[in-house]
């Protein structure tokens, strides 16, 4: 079996409780989360095809690194 490689700083317990998080929300807590990323100022969301994911998290990755 491959080993996954997780993002810098988390840790197997940070996944975990992420997941955990995501797993036992409420429908009104799912939907009052989603409603705050909409109104979130200086961030959209939009629909993107599946193929062109890879690209655009490298799009945002190398905005990010400019920012820094």
């Amino acid at each position: 079996m491959k080993s996954q490689q997780l993002p810098k700083g988390w840790d197997e317990d940070r996944v975990r409780a992420v997941a955990a998080h995501y797993e036992t929300q409420t429908e009104d807590e799912e939907l009052a989360e989603f409603e705050a990323a909409w109104a979130e100022r200086g961030s959209t969301m939009m629909e993107v095809p599946k193929e062109l994911v890879p690209a655009v998290r490298r799009l945002i990755a190398s905005h990010q690194a400019g920012a820094r």
